[in-house]
């Protein structure tokens, strides 16, 4: 095998290392997450660990941005693939199936989030992080708005608050129970809300 250089060995430790953080924080959660266990799980020291991050927090917040960087793509894949003016619509309904999808991953961003909370130096980070994904939605939404003809019934800004503000809601209620808000009735409302869809009472009947 070819020995790899050393900056790209730091770079394969770091993978690993994040790579273990994932699996370890979406079967424990974040409390019960542990530099121990990741370092364990990526099967390095915990000085390796140490070596990349310098705490727990910090690697959360890399598995943050890259999961936010990943549903801006997919954003984008769906605004290109989409024409029509049902494309806010199909963005609202892509968005509600990746919470359905990854539920571990959609209840471990609101348990970090009641966390950082309580940190005003963590939440500081975390409400820059966030800012950038509620700025791709916005974005998204507009280029949706302007490629449908569409003028926003609110502020685009405001709109994309909305719809994360929905998807922190709808993990919190299917925790209690798995059944409620289905896929299907909660795209509908949403759309509805931003001013994309028709209302169920003035929607054309089907001939």
């Amino acid at each position: 095998m070819t020995r790899l250089r050393r900056s790209e060995q730091v770079e394969r430790n770091r993978e690993l290392v994040l790579a273990g953080a994932r699996r370890v924080f979406l079967d424990k959660g974040y409390a019960g997450a542990s530099l121990e266990a990741i370092a364990e799980e990526a099967g390095f020291s915990k000085g390796v660990v140490y070596s990349q991050f310098t705490s727990k927090a910090d690697l959360f917040l890399v598995l943050l941005e890259r999961r936010i960087a990943e549903r801006a793509e997919e954003n984008e894949r769906v605004a290109a693939e989409l024409a029509g003016i049902d494309e806010v619509t199909m963005l609202v309904g892509t968005a509600t199936a990746a919470v359905a999808a990854e539920p571990e991953w959609s209840l471990l961003v609101v348990e970090f989030r009641a966390h950082a909370a309580r940190d005003p130096e963590l939440n500081a980070r975390y409400a820059a992080v966030h800012a950038r994904a509620v700025d791709g939605v916005a974005a998204t939404l507009g280029r949706l708005h302007r490629a449908s003809g569409l003028e926003p019934a609110f502020p685009l800004r405001t709109m994309a608050e909305l719809v994360m503000a929905f998807g922190a809601g709808i993990v919190l209620e299917r925790v209690a129970d798995p059944t409620s808000l289905p896929a299907h009735e909660v795209t509908l409302m949403l759309a509805n809300a931003l001013g994309a869809a028709p209302t169920p009472a003035t929607r054309p009947a089907r001939g």
